[in-house]
């Protein structure tokens, strides 16, 4: 027997069963996925990514309800059936995150059951590339905020604790999330924001992808704290102020791309979104949404909102 065809028979008998079996499963679940639970007649968001490590193991990365974005260890996929488990993160319970799906025409569906035991209905389908052909163009720069009261926003909860006064836009105790009525695609944000000693915030874009508003002053950059991709992306450094003192953020998305200016110092250079971020408003990454202020963390103020969009 020729000695590579005999090398080769040895390889392809130690590989995963599953994969050499069904060589063609990995190639319909790798990628990036977003996904719809249904909790209770409500839609929520989700997402999920898989890939390959090494020959014979798929892994991943999931993004819950809330939370941040967290691996997957290894992702059984065979026969167009898919299921994997994590450890809880933020959600409530003793057991583990379990989801369980299969292949539905282009896209997934399945069951999730998170730590409390209770079980839900869920629906994917592939994450749009949201790749563009060129620089963009912009348009003429637009004042979110009027300065002076709450045009143009909308409270996300039952009972809005936002105010406006003096040309500041502020939640002077935790609550509802603000969004604007207005929806964007490609732009540049401009924005200022003040918080008290260990508030905590975030600016959301497109409603999808968080960016994080954090007392993180003397802390090593991470992916959950000040200049952060929620759970994604971590800031190259350490840019925030002290608490009480009035900072920036300037912040460039085309796409996927981000590009993020804190207090002056660029501290995330052109890099990918991988998906959404805990507390989405949806996972339609495709669509155009809203800038949307997180006021469920603590006091926080917002002054100078300008957005620039792309034409």
């Amino acid at each position: 027997m020729n000695k590579f065809f005999f090398l080769c028979c040895l390889l392809l008998a130690g590989s995963s069963p599953a994969l050499a079996q069904t060589p063609t499963d990995s190639v319909s679940i790798e990628g990036r996925w977003d996904i719809t639970i249904d909790v209770n007649g409500k839609p929520q968001p989700s997402w999920l990514e898989v890939r390959h490590s090494g020959h014979r193991t798929l892994v991943g990365d999931f993004v819950g309800i809330s939370g941040s974005a967290r691996p997957i260890a290894q992702v059984h996929y065979a026969g167009g059936k898919v299921h994997f488990t994590i450890p809880p993160q933020w959600e409530n319970g003793g057991g583990n995150l379990e989801l369980e799906g299969a292949v539905r025409g282009s896209g997934l569906a399945g069951t999730i059951t998170f730590p409390n035991g209770k079980q839900h209905s869920w629906t994917a389908e592939k994450a749009p590339l949201l790749q563009r052909n060129g620089a963009p163009v912009w348009g003429e720069p637009i004042q979110l905020f009027n300065g002076s009261d709450l045009t143009g926003w909308r409270s996300l909860g039952t009972q809005n604790q936002w105010q406006a006064k003096d040309g500041i836009l502020f939640s002077p105790k935790s609550g509802a999330n603000l969004a604007t009525e207005a929806v964007f695609t490609d732009f540049k944000l401009h924005i200022e924001f003040r918080y008290p000693k260990g508030s905590n915030s975030g600016v959301y874009l497109r409603g999808r992808h968080e960016v994080q508003i954090e007392d993180s002053r003397g802390t090593k950059p991470w992916p959950g704290g000040f200049g952060a991709v929620y759970g994604f992306i971590a800031p190259s450094e350490q840019a925030a102020k002290a608490p009480g003192e009035w900072q920036t953020y300037d912040i460039t998305l085309v796409g996927r791309m981000l590009t993020l200016v804190a207090n002056g110092v660029t501290v995330i250079c052109n890099r990918e979104i991988p998906g959404i971020t805990g507390g989405a408003l949806d996972s339609r990454e495709g669509e155009p949404g809203p800038l949307y202020l997180q006021g469920d963390h603590g006091a926080i103020e917002y002054r100078n909102i300008v957005l620039t969009p792309a034409k």
